[in-house]
């Protein structure tokens, strides 16, 4: 077990109702409130009222900025990065999901900062920020309580180009977490948004540091109530215990407890970036796809790690003689769990329209790698070897 230091500052407001508290912990942090979301949905279904009211009653000031999009918009964030300067924005209150709140993120460390907030995605780490409060209707991307933010530049040089930034400045200061907000959503979204937090975990868990028992225990522990629940909350969107169940996953896959004390991998996610940035797909059904092509790409060089997985997971027998064969089975397993829910499983069945050898090359050429050139943590990938996943998952 690696040493580690772990910080987890926002503060959780978990169950029915608790909107209504979005004012009282706001105004702990200031008196005028940029308030960021996303489409129609938020507004036509009141929720943004909602939180204007309470907000309101609490004498802070509201200012609106809707329009945020599936992987968010570097040029949105700048806009709004200009108008929090311009009027004195002394907070942000995201309301949507992963995408609302990593723009929100992109708008709280740029406003205190001189230069261009895209330092940030291409490695600066931020020293301050604005203060960010969340009501979570989304659970996937864990952004209510993690340091991270990604999104997506459609203006640079040679393409779209969608890139994570990381810091602890930006972590919001509380998040309200109300499970009924997710019953109307689609079954694709909450597809998706299950992926997601699937492969926040997976990233965490597929690690070569020993004795880490306890958090590979808890990895496990959501990846099984995922399994689990997912189902429940498609059959039956207004089973509370299953929607309450999946929206504690996302903040506890994502705010840093389940990598504690262990290496990490996050190739999947880096390859998946490239392919949503590329044609603009939802995050989770990219992953639906990567994961699967990833896992048997990299399974022969670490078959004791994808035993384990099948075995604690899935349940499966180990077979002692072709321990491969378990590695394998759970490994389609998943395959078959996601296509269980509607996500694709190749690019091809993601992607509309031709893609070619020379989309795979581009994408290739374009994932961000770590500083010795290599992608990932659990097997270092080389160029080539990122290519043969991305062939692997067409």
């Amino acid at each position: 077990m690696d040493d580690f230091e772990f910080l987890s500052p926002t503060k959780i407001i978990f169950g029915r109702n608790t909107v209504e508290k979005v004012g009282l912990e706001a105004a702990r942090w200031g008196r005028k409130a940029l308030l960021h979301y996303g489409g129609k949905s938020a507004l036509k279904s009141g929720l943004i009222q909602r939180v204007k009211d309470s907000l309101i009653a609490q004498d802070i000031k509201v200012i609106e900025v809707g329009g945020v999009v599936p992987n968010p918009r570097l040029a949105l964030v700048r806009e709004c990065i200009d108008l929090v300067r311009k009027e004195k924005i002394d907070l942000i209150i995201a309301v949507g999901g992963g995408s609302v709140i990593d723009s929100a993120k992109g708008i709280a460390m740029g406003a205190v900062y001189e230069g261009d907030v895209w330092d940030f995605y291409k490695g600066k780490i931020p020293e301050a920020a604005l203060p960010i409060g969340v009501v979570l209707t989304i659970p996937a991307a864990g952004s209510e309580a993690s340091n991270s933010s990604v999104v997506t530049d459609t203006d640079g040089e040679g393409g779209w180009r969608k890139l994570g930034a990381k810091g602890e400045a930006y972590k919001p200061r509380f998040a309200i977490l109300d499970p009924e907000l997710t019953y109307t959503l689609p079954a694709y979204q909450t597809a998706a948004g299950g992926v997601d937090i699937m492969a926040h975990v997976m990233e965490r868990y597929f690690t070569n540091t020993p004795d880490v028992d306890l958090t590979s225990r808890l990895c496990e522990g959501v990846l099984k109530t995922m399994i689990q629940q997912l189902p429940i909350a498609l059959t039956d969107p207004e089973n509370y215990a299953a929607r309450a169940q999946i929206m504690w996953a996302s903040t506890l896959a994502h705010n840093g407890l389940l990598d504690t004390g262990r290496a990490t991998d996050w190739a999947s996610h880096r390859m998946e970036h490239e392919l949503s940035a590329k044609w603009d797909v939802t995050h989770g059904a990219g992953l639906a796809v990567m994961f699967p092509a990833w896992m048997k790409y990299v399974s022969p060089k670490k078959t004791k790690q994808f035993v384990e997985f099948g075995n604690r997971v899935f349940g499966l027998d180990v077979d002692v003689y072709h321990p491969e064969r378990t590695a394998r089975e759970g490994i389609s397993r998943l395959e078959a769990f996601f296509k269980s829910l509607g996500m694709p499983t190749s690019i091809r069945d993601l992607v509309e329209g031709e893609v070619t050898d020379d989309d795979l090359r581009s994408m290739t050429e374009r994932c961000a790698i770590n500083p010795d050139g290599t992608l990932g943590g659990l097997v270092k990938l080389t160029r080539e070897d990122i290519y043969q996943i991305y062939k692997l998952a067409y």
